[in-house]
Parts: C-alpha cells; sequence; structure tokens
C-alpha cells in the first residue's frame, strides 16, 4: 500500500523521504548502542518529564491563588472581564520555567553522552553537576530560546496569510539549525548563551555549509517508538481496561524518554564530529551525511 501512495509523489521526494528515513535508523541504531551502555541516561528525560509537571502545578497552584484561571475560564467563556498583568506574567513565567527545565536536564543527558562519547564513564550524577557547574549560562539560554519561541508563536498566531506563515517557518528552521550545538557547546566549552550561539552557527556552517537540510527525522523513530509501546497497552486494555491504562502509562513514556535520550546522545556525537573527533560508536560517513545541501 506504501508504495501505492509513494507512486503519487515525485521520484525524487520519495527517494529522498526513504532515504531520510533509513538514514535516521542508521543513526538510531548507533545512539541505541552508546545507551546501551548507559541506561540511567534514560532518567534524564523521565526527570524533565517530572521537572515540567511539577512546575506546571506549581504554577496553577499560583494561578488558582491569584485569579488568574478564574479570569482566563470567563474569558473563554464569552465574558468581557479583562486579563491583568499578573496573568501575563505568570504566562511568560510559566513558559520560561518549563524552557529551563528542559534545557537543563537535556544539558546534563548532552554532558554525560559527551562524556561517554570521549571514553569515559558517565553517570546520571555526572550528568547532573556537569549541567548545574554551568546554570547561570543555562538560564541564560533558556531565557533566549523561551523569548524567541514566544515571539515566533505570536508572529505565527497572528499571520492570517500562506506567504507569511512560511516566511516564519523558514526563520524558525535558520534559527534551530543555527542553535542546534549551543547546548553541547554550554556544557564543554563553558561559554556564555550569546557566545554559544556564534559559536553555534559558525561551527555548524563550517561543517555542513550555509544552505543544507537534514537528511534525518526523529519524528519518525518517535512514531514507532509511540506504536510499538502502545502495543501490550492495547492488547491488555482489550482484557482488562485498568491494566491497559497502567501499562500504557508506563511504556509510552518509557519508549519516548528513550527516544529523547538517543536523540542526546546524537547530538553529542554530532557536535564531536563538527570538532573533528570521531565519537565512539558514530561511523564518520554516516555523521557527515546527517545533513545534505540544498
Amino acid at each position: 500500500m506504501i508504495s501505492c501512495y509513494a507512486d503519487l509523489l515525485p521520484r525524487s521526494y520519495t527517494g529522498s523521504m526513504f532515504a531520510t528515513i533509513g538514514h535516521t535508523f542508521e543513526l538510531m541504531k548507533m545512539s541505541w548502542s552508546v545507551l546501551m551502555k548507559d541506561r540511567e541516561l534514560i532518567l534524564f528525560p523521565v526527570m524533565s518529564a517530572i521537572g515540567v509537571v511539577l512546575v506546571i502545578a506549581l504554577f496553577f497552584g499560583i494561578a488558582g491563588a491569584t485569579g488568574s484561571i478564574d479570569r482566563l475560564d470567563t474569558a473563554t467563556g464569552g465574558s468581557t472581564e479583562e486579563s491583568q498583568p499578573i496573568d501575563l506574567v505568570l504566562a511568560v513565567a510559566l513558559y520560561a520555567s518549563t524552557t529551563f527545565v528542559v534545557i537543563f536536564f537535556n544539558a546534563a543527558l548532552v554532558a554525560a553522552a559527551l562524556e561517554r562519547l570521549r571514553g569515559g564513564d558517565p553517570n546520571v550524577r555526572s550528568g547532573l553537576r556537569a549541567a548545574a557547574a554551568h546554570l547561570p549560562a543555562i538560564i541564560g539560554w533558556a531565557l533566549i530560546s523561551a523569548t524567541v519561541g514566544l515571539l515566533l508563536q505570536l508572529l505565527r498566531d497572528r499571520m492570517d496569510n500562506f506567504i507569511g506563515q512560511i516566511v516564519i517557518s523558514l526563520i524558525g528552521g535558520v534559527w534551530a539549525y543555527m542553535t542546534f550545538f549551543v547546548v553541547p557547546i554550554l556544557v564543554a566549552e563553558g561559554t556564555g548563551p550569546i557566545e554559544g550561539i556564534k559559536r553555534s552557527s559558525g561551527l555548524f556552517q563550517r561543517t555542513w555549509g550555509r544552505q543544507v537540510t537534514s537528511s534525518f527525522g526523529f519524528f519518525f523513530v518517535y512514531i514507532v517508538a509511540v506504536l510499538i509501546a502502545f502495543l501490550p497497552a492495547a492488547l491488555l486494555f482489550a482484557i482488562s481496561p485498568l491494566a491497559g491504562i497502567v501499562v500504557g502509562a508506563i511504556t509510552i513514556p518509557l519508549a519516548i524518554g528513550t527516544v529523547q535520550a538517543m536523540e542526546g546522545i546524537f547530538k553529542a556525537a554530532l557536535y564531536e564530529f563538527a570538532l573533528g573527533e570521531s565519537p565512539l560508536e558514530f561511523d564518520r560517513g554516516t555523521l557527515s551525511g546527517a545533513y545534505r545541501a540544498l
């Protein structure tokens, strides 16, 4: 059936799409081999998810105490009651705080992965210690990342034409490429966030060029992982709904966390490759083709 739909697409597109999928799974196999040597790296995405939930719960508690939730409910219900400055402050603070939590644990993951790729033997404590050592830079990068993310989202929400949406998406893509190595640079080189952005952009351009597109897509891996994790839960649900829900609540987050851990390992490996190194367990030829010219 896939081939039937593929025949409707240009051959160059389908060839590129399947090449991207194949390249992605090659990179995932290499990342998996590293992860199997340090299975505790999966804990970093798990701690990140728990941290985000706790931050959201804290802000919901504050929003409830200040009346922000009530004003939001009346606003969505068509009431004329206007929001107050505290509502905006809380919303921005929530976004920035969750961004910081995600970046902090991602930095810990990348630091631990770099330690493994350089022949060390990392653990959760060493990763957290490395991230904590660069806490000011991580906070600064989280604020910059959250600000840019909010601005792009606001522009996207206000843009009501197709061309404008494309332009904003292109800006977001360029920003993603420019900042791809910021987290590894912060924890490995000890620079500040601004210098990290400059260093990341220069490192990326020097390694892969100015006009590039990714030849990998983690979206495919996430889909496969979730489907595999969902299957036993669905089978159990048919027998016992409660058991199916419990199993799904365990297997699906674990699958997502595993892919996130492999994605962090991959980013660390690409950073090493961009520095001219040969990260353990990774093939330089495969890493060199992670991006291609447009």
